[in-house]
């Protein structure tokens, strides 16, 4: 089933595109919680954290290192930034295409809280 975001990547739909390369599309999020909010997306699809094999170790950590890269052109790697990653409803997945969140530019507050 494609998703959106595989859309995006395939140049389908429109997305304000920062960073691509081989392994992940990097794009601001259409409903952003925070002045920078950046999605970090496989160019893979994989539904979610839980369909992840011990293959893509490699490709987990290059999305870490591209969102420290991000956070870093944007300004706020200094000030602080977050990274998060939902699994499933509960955990408030909305796409079934694993994403990391790159969140900053603003006081976050505790991780409890309901931004983001």
């Amino acid at each position: 089933m494609s998703t959106i975001f595989a859309k995006i990547i395939a140049g389908e739909a429109p997305a304000d595109i920062v960073y691509r390369d081989a392994q992940v599309t990097c794009f601001r999020d259409i409903s952003p919680r925070a002045p920078t909010h950046i999605l970090i997306v496989p160019n893979r699809a994989i539904a979610t954290v839980n369909d992840l094999t011990q293959d893509d170790a490699a490709l987990v950590g290059h999305m870490v290192l591209v969102a420290q890269r991000l956070a870093a052109q944007e300004g706020i790697a200094q000030r602080g930034y977050r990274l998060v990653v939902n699994c499933n409803p509960e955990g408030g997945q909305v796409v079934y295409h694993l994403h990391m969140h790159l969140i900053g530019g603003r006081p976050l507050g505790g991780v409890a809280r309901e931004d983001v």
